[in-house]
């Protein structure tokens, strides 16, 4: 059992621009993992950009925002629902729910994600099959 350093692991990691289309190695990089716990893992991270659509289908996802803010957009069956997040907040996004994240510019977040990291989608609405 250790303690795990975050500053350390940031001042390590570049911060990220996911729209500029980052390989999954970079994307690696810029979100080292601190610890493993269960069947997940606590990564940390900074980046500007909007993600890809994403989901856990077998977990939640915790989220804690260290610094800046983030626009979480999560879709349920039919509707689309859209959280602020700031420095300092938590949030939990429901197993199973398409959701991205567009920073407000920059943001550094703490997550708890399952280890296999889930589906990812480009769609511009990822329920509707292509």
């Amino acid at each position: 059992m250790t303690s795990h350093d975050i500053q350390a692991a940031l001042a390590s990691a570049p911060e990220i621009d996911l729209d500029a289309h980052p390989t999954p190695d970079q994307i690696r990089a810029a979100f080292p993992r601190l610890a493993s716990f269960d069947q997940g893992a606590v990564t940390v991270g900074r980046f500007s950009g909007r993600s890809p659509w994403e989901r856990h289908v077998d977990s939640d996802e915790f989220l804690h925002v260290l610094d800046g803010e983030v626009e979480i957009t999560l879709l349920t069956d039919d509707d689309s629902i859209q959280v602020t997040v700031s420095a300092g907040c938590i949030f939990i996004v429901p197993r199973g729910l398409w959701h991205r994240q567009v920073p407000r510019p920059v943001v550094t977040v703490l997550s708890l994600i399952p280890t296999e990291h889930g589906s990812v989608s480009f769609a511009e609405d990822p329920r509707v099959e292509p």
